[in-house]
């Protein structure tokens, strides 16, 4: 069993299981591990499964660049059914089956999804207008607009078409929902479509790392907590700078730090101590000065049952 208020800091890449919320899942992960302060990095549906990175005690504060963040999915498209919410979770809404030829332009159809593209998200998803999310909304039977949004798709690839169904493989930006890709399919197709299954495979950086199921948390509690991932391979994509104990000492006050004008475009900024454990976000203004965008609690000097310490540059997630 996991003891509450206990100082732990890191990311667990947690494998979330079928038909728990993303909450739920931080929720009981957080008691198992002993964790006073967590926080997750975009939620998935109950529906789906995958990659959840969790993140604890300092990580936190820096959850929200993995949510930022390319990831890859596993998608199954069910072909001539639509439903309320997109997904196989919603009310059935029409049924058109699919012919022949209509099948055999569902690959075709599906590129036409790749680059920047207008999007428009799910009305039953957790985007707020006005504060409100529109899933609320859309339970109280309102009726409103969901506005289009510009997203990526990097890729869609692995396509293997099966009857009614088409499962494939998506990796794309930030903010894309797969279940609108599903619902635009369908509506190209003009048979409609909605998404029956959803596995996100890896969040960056994190592909190839193993992930940790949630069975495997809640049996071995803070015994697990050797499968934390130190804040720094959250972070190894972006560009860093180590400083001295002095400098190190001033960014934690604060205070700026001048000399790196090379790197005024690159934003954030990991910056790291002279033991190259992470001292916090930064950007660089006009003047080549390091300014503090997030600090991070010197963790190594005040002890931490994680385990880690936090290594910078050569922290690398493979």
């Amino acid at each position: 069993m996991g003891r509450t208020s206990e100082p732990v800091h890191g990311v667990l890449l947690l494998d979330k299981p079928l038909g728990s919320s993303s909450s739920q899942v931080l929720q009981r992960a957080r008691f198992a591990l002993g964790a006073a302060k967590a926080g997750h990095t975009g939620s998935l549906d109950p529906l789906a499964s995958g990659m959840l990175p969790l993140c604890f005690g300092e990580a936190t504060k820096i959850a929200g660049l993995i949510l930022g963040a390319r990831k890859r999915y596993r998608a199954e498209i069910q072909l001539g059914v639509v439903t309320s919410t997109d997904d196989a979770e919603g009310e059935v809404l029409a049924e058109c089956p699919p012919s022949d030829e209509v099948r055999e332009r569902s690959v075709q159809e599906l590129s036409r999804f790749v680059g920047r593209i207008r999007q428009r998200p799910p009305m039953f998803s957790a985007l707020k207008q006005q504060g409100v999310p529109l899933y609320r909304r859309a339970r109280r039977g309102e009726t409103f607009e969901v506005p289009e949004r510009e997203v990526e798709v990097f890729a869609i690839d692995s396509i293997h078409c099966e009857g009614t169904r088409i499962e494939c493989e998506i990796e794309c930006g930030s903010g894309t929902y797969i279940r609108s890709i599903a619902r635009d399919l369908g509506a190209a197709l003009g048979c409609g479509a909605h998404l029956a299954g959803l596995r996100r495979l890896w969040v960056d950086p994190f592909a190839g790392q193993a992930m940790v199921t949630l069975d495997e948390v809640l049996e071995q509690g803070i015994g697990l907590r050797h499968r934390l991932l130190p804040i720094a391979a959250a972070l190894s994509r972006f560009d860093q700078v180590r400083l001295d104990a002095a400098s190190s000492a001033r960014f934690r006050q604060g205070q700026g730090i001048g000399g790196h004008g090379a790197l005024r475009h690159a934003d954030p900024v990991v910056v790291a101590d002279e033991r190259g454990e992470i001292v916090g976000l930064a950007v660089v203004d006009e003047r080549g000065t390091l300014r503090a965008r997030r600090v991070l609690a010197d963790i190594a000097a005040a002890g931490s049952d994680s385990g880690h310490s936090l290594p910078g540059a050569a922290a690398e997630p493979d």
